[in-house]
């Protein structure tokens, strides 16, 4: 992102000039502002397993900037992949994500000055003892980094040792998790997100002792924006009074991540009720038929199974096709739908949504040997270049908004239009991020993303109006978040899954 250790634990940078008496700061009269977070980055933001709510050292901070500038802050959850674009076109008056001030960035968006001055670090295993250094580490050419995307994070890891040697995660708590489970050796992250790693994974992981390099972090903002010189003068006062060191303390000192963890979510007991649930058992790896057993599986299944455990319920499973799916549940055909879905305003109208489950990308799938498109704009001006995808979905509706109609061919099923990928009938797939690993995994050596996504969204279980269901099954969704089960999913379905055998 982002992203980097205190330095000697120098957390606070200073701001230059006279100190501001707080009876000067300006007035924004009430304003609220829109900040856009990502609450999955301890301990910047995250969601309190205990409240639901949003805490963090992000929503200390602008909290006590409005205090001093008489505003009132909105907080909106928002994917990082896409944030900084987001906030460019003026979706939200800033965003606070630790946020790694960039000159690339700086062409886009506006900064802030910089809060905190970082460190990038590899995170390893504890009992690692092959690299005592970071040239340790790059000369091990099997040695593999996990990291989030379209960070600073992932630029380093790729600068350090390459593509081929990165893998990517859709959070880093994911990447963490690949870490202990030996699927990668190190994960590349900012020291103090290292230091609540490290905390809610006590002797299990630890940091190379030496980082990568030094940068800072800052809120940004649409260009122009009027908002950026009295949030800078409210954190050259915090400087000036100390309250930026007591928030560093109380952040990265003094917090715990392990208390994240010490108490239970109370789930309702639903008492053996049977929930009628709909798949496509065509959207590999969320739900699929496997050959070897004629059985129903994938993410979708092992995550509706452990939610029943939790609630007491029993599920089965219906094949339905994705073409009426929203429309079935809709009319209460269905108890619910699994299926990847993504949320959005339109489908939100005639269906209630879980909260979201997985945030992704969605991307394009070229073949492997693609050489004419580095980045999604080549593909768009190439007006010859078609784009396959499955009707009534997202992806669909992306593709169009990319190139239009007539540049568009769709497929019964994803898996259909990645053979007419590979096949030539077309130059490109659009799906999901998370989705497009398995095809990877399925069709390895062939197809290959194009190296950054085209927009960000949510994934979530829809339900009839109105249903019952929604509560109980949110409330295990945020149990399942906070004992670590959906990361675990998460590696088992998009990390580990090995779907050559669907070649």
């Amino acid at each position: 992102m982002k992203r980097f250790l205190v330095l000697l634990m120098v957390c606070v940078l200073a701001f230059g000039g006279a100190a501001l008496a707080q009876d000067t700061l300006p007035d924004l009269e009430g304003r609220e502002i829109t900040v856009a977070v990502e609450n999955a980055y301890l301990p910047f933001n995250y969601i309190d397993p205990a409240t639901g709510e949003g805490i963090g050292w992000d929503y200390d901070a602008i909290d006590e900037i409005c205090a001093r500038l008489n505003c009132v802050p909105v907080y909106t959850e928002a994917a990082w992949d896409g944030m900084i674009i987001a906030v460019s076109e003026g979706q939200y008056d800033m965003a606070a994500d630790g946020i790694t001030i960039t000159a690339e960035r700086d062409e886009v968006v506006d900064f802030s000055d910089g809060y905190i001055q970082l460190a990038q670090v590899l995170l390893v295993r504890a009992d690692e003892e092959r690299y005592a250094t970071i040239a340790d580490f790059v000369a091990d050419e099997s040695a593999l980094i996990g990291t989030q995307p379209a960070t600073t994070n992932y630029d380093t890891a790729v600068s350090l040792v390459g593509d081929a040697r990165i893998q990517g995660f859709e959070t880093f708590g994911v990447a963490v998790q690949a870490l202990i489970a030996g699927d990668v050796d190190a994960v590349a992250m900012d020291s103090v997100a290292s230091m609540g790693y490290i905390g809610a994974n006590e002797g299990v992981v630890k940091v190379i002792d030496e980082s990568i390099t030094s940068e800072e972090l800052g809120f940004i903002f649409p260009n122009g924006s009027e908002l950026v010189e009295p949030i800078n003068a409210a954190l050259a006062s915090m400087e000036a009074d100390g309250t930026l060191d007591e928030l560093f303390i109380k952040w990265f000192v003094e917090f715990d991540p392990n208390s994240l963890t010490e108490e239970e979510v109370a789930l309702p007991d639903l008492e053996g009720r049977e929930i009628t649930v709909a798949v496509e058992n065509a959207y590999l790896p969320f739900n699929y038929i496997d050959p070897a057993t004629g059985e129903g599986i994938g993410w979708d299944y092992d995550a509706i199974d452990e939610i029943c455990a939790r609630l007491n319920c029993v599920p089965v499973y219906t094949e339905a096709a994705w073409d009426g799916m929203i429309i079935a549940v809709s009319e209460g055909q269905y108890d619910m739908a699994a299926d990847g879905i993504t949320i959005t305003a339109e489908r939100d109208e005639v269906v209630d949504f879980s909260d979201g489950y997985i945030q992704l990308a969605q991307v394009l799938l070229v073949r492997a040997d693609e050489e004419r498109y580095a980045t999604i704009a080549d593909f768009v001006a190439d007006e010859s270049a078609l784009i396959g995808t499955q009707p009534a979905t997202t992806n669909y509706d992306t593709a169009v908004s990319l190139v239009g109609d007539a540049r568009i061919q769709g497929f019964e099923t994803f898996g259909v239009a990645v053979q007419a990928l590979i096949a030539g009938d077309v130059d490109a797939v659009a799906m999901d991020s998370v989705a497009s690993m398995g095809y990877i995994g399925a069709n390895e050596g062939v197809v290959k993303v194009i190296d950054e996504s085209i927009t960000s969204e949510e994934l979530g279980f829809i339900f009839p109006n109105g249903s019952e269901l929604v509560e109980p099954i949110n409330a295990a969704l945020a149990s399942m978040e906070a004992d670590g089960t959906l990361d675990e999913l998460f590696i088992k379905w998009f990390v580990e899954f090995d779907a050559s055998q669907f070649e």
